[in-house]
């Protein structure tokens, strides 16, 4: 399934999002990045930042301070080595209780997004620095049709997501995540709601369709 996403769903992905010119942000793990550098490249080209996720695909939750550090420094290196620039975003996904303090303590990053805890970015105070965080979202995510009564078919996909687009617009403007994998939404059967989801929301003129680095420089300036 991995495999898939590298070889086929990352390109078919790309093409919807080249297809509509609209920019996003990719969480990147920076083993799997260095081992395709070709989708890099294609990244770059793009527009797209790319945000770190971590060196290796793991729970980092056991890992020790010192090791998780180190892994910290790999994924910088890989990405600005394959990318020809620096990640200023990071996501876990699986952190340790050290995973943000390391994250701020490296410096040079705008915001983390390890949070599902709210519809607007927000500020935090780690090792007595103000830090940002960008939450993440798990439920307009496409890692639902993996699990039972999850997704099921592409209108399933473009229903939530396009539903939840229409409540926070009508809520006067919030923050809405989209997240997305290769290995899923890349597949035949599910890209065409993403597709749908999108052609929505371009329809409307008062949306903007950011990278999470944008919101981030947006916020430091606006609220800083």
């Amino acid at each position: 399934m991995f495999e898939f996403g590298s070889r086929a769903g990352f390109w078919r992905v790309h093409r919807i999002f080249r297809r509509h010119g609209l920019p996003l942000t990719v969480y990147a793990v920076g083993q799997a990045l260095e081992r395709n550098p070709e989708a890099a490249r294609a990244m770059v080209d793009a527009g797209w930042e790319v945000a770190s996720h971590g060196w290796r695909w793991i729970d980092y939750a056991d890992m020790s301070e010192d090791d998780e550090r180190e892994h910290l420094r790999l994924a910088i290196e890989a990405i600005e080595g394959v990318c020809g620039t620096r990640p200023v975003g990071w996501y876990t996904g699986r952190t340790s209780l050290n995973t943000r303090r390391l994250v701020v303590e490296e410096g040079g990053f705008l915001y983390d997004s390890d949070s599902y805890a709210d519809e607007l970015p927000y500020w935090v105070e780690v090792a007595g620095r103000r830090h940002l965080v960008i939450p993440y979202t798990l439920d307009a995510n496409d890692f639902k049709f993996l699990i039972p009564n999850g997704f099921v078919t592409a209108d399933d996909f473009a229903t939530y997501l396009v539903d939840t687009f229409d409540e926070l617009r009508a809520d006067g403007g919030r923050l809405m995540n989209v997240g997305l994998h290769c290995r899923i939404v890349g597949r035949p059967g599910r890209a065409p709601g993403l597709d749908r989801f999108l052609q929505h929301v371009a329809s409307h003129d008062d949306v903007w369709v950011a990278t999470r680095a944008d919101i981030a420089r947006h916020w430091h300036a606006r609220f800083g």
